[in-house]
């Protein structure tokens, strides 16, 4: 399987496994300030969204309309996560359709604030995407981790077996 199509269906796999374990947290702790960067929980999955819309609205020419970066796009859960859910399909068919030569092109784009303008490569940006979503993920899983939460091991060894790209060859 090609890289990127590979890390857009990892994204969704651990999207997944991470939702399904703030569902099960009360309102209130869903939207403490938990010192994390964009202070809660809910604030922190908001963003996710955002800078997702962001990044692939540039790859694509698409304005999403992102004003900030931490924009509220969803005020209740399960909204957001059924936003999250079909912003993840919809990076898989993106990334399962993009020719190499479209991977490999230049794009142009500005800040949010036009104050900065930018032209790199399209790999580059798909890149910084699930990088971001990695670092900011991680303080999420740190969160539930502090709460006593038995967490999944998200990392892509534990998923490459679920797709054919691997096998389990011992304990």
């Amino acid at each position: 399987m090609r890289h990127f199509p590979l890390m857009a269906r990892f994204n969704q796999w651990v999207n997944r496994q991470l939702y399904d374990k703030v569902a099960t947290l009360d309102e209130e702790a869903y939207r403490a300030d938990t010192g994390i960067f964009f202070h809660s929980i809910h604030h922190t999955l908001n963003h996710l969204l955002v800078v997702d819309r962001l990044w692939i609205g540039r790859v694509t020419g698409t304005d999403h309309g992102i004003s900030s970066l931490d924009q509220i796009l969803f005020e209740d859960f399960a909204s957001l996560r059924a936003a999250r859910e079909a912003e993840d399909r919809g990076l898989i068919v993106l990334l399962d359709e993009m020719a190499d030569d479209r991977i490999e092109a230049l794009v142009r784009f500005s800040t949010i604030k036009r104050d900065r303008h930018f032209e790199a490569r399209v790999r580059d940006l798909l890149s910084g995407l699930f990088n971001h979503q990695t670092h900011h993920r991680g303080q999420i899983f740190a969160v539930l981790q502090q709460r006593g939460m038995d967490l999944p091991d998200v990392d892509l060894p534990f998923f490459l077996p679920e797709i054919g790209e691997a096998r389990i060859i011992g304990p």
